[in-house]
């Protein structure tokens, strides 16, 4: 069992980040089917006053999806598993995770602002579940960054610029039917990825607030993990981690790539003088 769950987290370890959303959000929508009234106090509620009171929603309501509506969330997985291909070519982990969540929290606030502002369109006390909104962002914002960017669709080549013009008149259309809220959570993510990709492309990179913000929360728990501080012992006898007879094997390229992933886990410091010296040399 325990070789199991270790081969688990190599696994989930190796995805990039869009792809362990995809994970988590199918990790969720399993345990909603068992826990399914544990889940309400995850979604998104339209009254304000209940949002004070579960200001996590926010964000927990876009890794939620109803579970008698499997269709809901296979086709925002496989969006997302397209789209994350496509924008982590280009872009930044982080940039995909500023554009996902800013999406999904832009689209709660307007699917709250409708309900409250507007309630005899969009009715009575409602909730909002779903990855659609975040999706929308990460899509949206493809197509304005690179509207003549061309994609492969079945037998014929489209533009970008038309499946983004075609999805958000479908939302807009949506506004008018049962899903209403769920629509205008869709545009507002829309909204955002429209936006974050034209100041982007002025210059001005509009996640960076909310990427330090979340730098933050999560280095507060990496220093309450931290346990005292150890004392580096360096061994000569090896490079890398590797005997200097096996290292010595490597191409250049191969034992900069060993000396470099040691740097990511111990540290600059941590290296031996001769380890510091082949990277010196390497990098003249």
């Amino acid at each position: 069992m325990s070789s199991f769950v270790q081969d688990l987290k190599y696994k989930f370890s190796n995805l990039n980040v869009l792809e362990k959303i995809i994970a988590i959000n199918v990790v969720v929508f399993f345990l909603s089917l068992v826990f399914k009234n544990q889940m309400t106090w995850f979604e998104l509620p339209s009254s304000f006053g209940e949002f004070i009171t579960k200001p996590w929603t926010i964000i927990s309501y876009a890794f939620l999806h109803s579970e008698t509506d499997f269709l809901h969330i296979l086709f925002n997985m496989l969006w997302l598993y397209f789209l994350g291909r496509m924008f982590l070519n280009l872009f930044s982990p982080k940039m995909a995770l500023n554009v996902y969540f800013l999406g999904a929290i832009f689209g709660g606030v307007l699917f709250m602002l409708g309900y409250n502002l507007l309630p005899s369109l969009f009715g009575g006390h409602s909730r909002l579940l779903g990855a659609s909104a975040a999706v929308r962002a990460l899509l949206i914002f493809l197509c304005a960054y690179m509207p003549n960017q061309e994609v492969r669709f079945f037998t014929f080549n489209i533009k970008l610029w038309y499946i983004g013009l075609g999805i958000v008149a479908l939302d807009v259309f949506g506004l008018f039917g049962v899903n209403a809220g769920g629509n205008l959570a869709h545009l507002g993510g829309a909204i955002l990825g429209y936006v974050y990709a034209k100041q982007l492309q002025a210059g001005s990179d509009i996640g960076k607030g909310f990427e330090r913000f979340m730098d933050k929360i999560v280095n507060l728990f990496k220093s309450s993990k931290r346990g005292p501080l150890k004392t580096v012992h360096k061994n000569k006898n090896k490079v890398g981690g590797y005997t200097k007879a096996d290292f010595n094997e490597f191409n250049n390229q191969k034992k900069i790539d060993v000396i470099l992933d040691k740097i990511s886990k111990s540290g600059y410091d941590s290296l031996t003088s001769e380890e510091k010296e082949f990277l010196f040399r390497a990098g003249k």
